[in-house]
């Protein structure tokens, strides 16, 4: 029976063990958006890990809308990034960067006062945003033309190029949590009347059109998808989710794919349109790598890698406060508490690359 310290192959990448790092916004770029020496230490810390997954990294200036996240469409944002993948190069563990554009999930003051897009001009219900200027209300964001969205699908294969040059193992292409491509996916957000929306054919074809455009630059053994069928994180979920995200991932099956990455579980929340998917339902139809993903202890991840439901667990919160999880998992040591989120987003080393490894204390 498999367990999360078994090894296991993706594409070309052999893995020591099956316990992968979440993506996971941290906001130490600073204003420039450009990685550094603090950010390549942090995740260096975390190489016990059979794959680590960048945060959440901007395509674009469109892209943006969180504070001091990173990019990849620059020159200096390349340099900056290379400066993780050379330091985790001798670790030898694969680091796969997340391509990201928060569409409506944005705001004015981080466009010079143009407003953020999205699939359709729907507003996000929801607290608050924190930008450069403060706390404000989310808008009603603009639809993309046509064009634009080419535009858009463009600037995701520039970030794959720039990906490359990097160093980066490979790219995960980030289509859940109410962030653009989930946009288009989800008949919430998406009201669209041309060949963008209202099919299932056509809310694909945004995602569909992304992906080719990275499979140009990578192969296919090195992309990765997130999806997050369940959640309802930045006001999304729909009546005909089963029937949406079941079709995604038959499309998806066809590509073969690194993995795909499912937030089945509910910790960041449940749209409640239904009876939750998990990840047995996508197995059925998914025949590649399934990374299971979202508020897993030990044993709920060994469960799913045990029946076979998931090749490989992503853990989110408990990687911010123990940077040797996977150590602590297979030795139950006891983990760092991670429910203190006051130091997520700070700038500096506090709450970020601080934390110790597990040492037994003398009896």
């Amino acid at each position: 029976m498999k367990t999360l310290f078994d090894p296991v192959s993706v594409g070309d990448y052999n893995l020591k063990n099956r316990i992968v790092m979440a993506p996971m916004t941290r906001g130490r770029a600073g204003s420039e958006r450009i990685p550094n020496d603090l950010m390549a230490e942090y995740y260096f810390q975390r190489a016990s890990a059979g794959l680590l997954i960048t945060e959440a990294t901007v395509v674009s200036k469109q892209g943006i809308g969180w504070i001091d996240s990173p990019g990849i469409y620059n020159s200096a944002m390349v340099k900056g990034w290379q400066k993780v993948t050379r330091k985790l190069e001798p670790t030898g563990t694969p680091i796969f960067l997340q391509l990201w554009h928060c569409g409506r999930a944005s705001h004015s003051d981080f466009h010079n006062g143009d407003l953020p897009v999205s699939a359709s001009a729907v507003r996000l219900d929801g607290d608050k945003i924190h930008t450069p200027l403060g706390k404000k209300e989310y808008e009603t964001p603009r639809a993309l033309t046509n064009g634009e969205i080419k535009t858009t699908i463009d600037d995701f294969k520039k970030a794959a190029v720039n990906a490359k040059e990097a160093g980066f193992s490979g790219v995960e292409v980030h289509a859940a949590n109410g962030y653009l491509i989930n946009q288009f996916l989800d008949s919430k957000t998406n009201l669209r009347d041309d060949e963008y929306g209202g099919s299932l054919v056509n809310k694909y074809r945004f995602l569909k059109e992304v992906l080719e455009a990275v499979l140009d630059v990578w192969s296919p053994k090195q992309i990765g998808v997130r999806i997050s069928p369940n959640g309802v994180f930045n006001d999304m979920g729909s009546d005909d989710f089963k029937e949406t995200f079941m079709y995604v991932v038959e499309e998806l099956n066809k590509l073969e794919l690194g993995y795909l990455h499912i937030m089945d579980g509910l910790a960041f929340g449940f749209h409640e349109k239904g009876k939750p998917l998990i990840l047995s339902d996508f197995r059925k139809i998914y025949k590649g790598i399934i990374v299971g993903n979202c508020g897993y202890t030990k044993e709920t991840a060994e469960k799913r890698i045990a029946n076979g439901s998931a090749d490989l667990a992503a853990f989110g919160r408990p990687y911010i406060t123990n940077p040797d999880l996977p150590e602590r998992l297979k030795n139950d040591w006891p983990l760092n508490p991670s429910e203190d989120m006051s130091l997520w987003y700070t700038p500096g080393p506090e709450g970020y690359t601080d934390y110790k490894p597990y040492t037994h204390q003398p009896a």
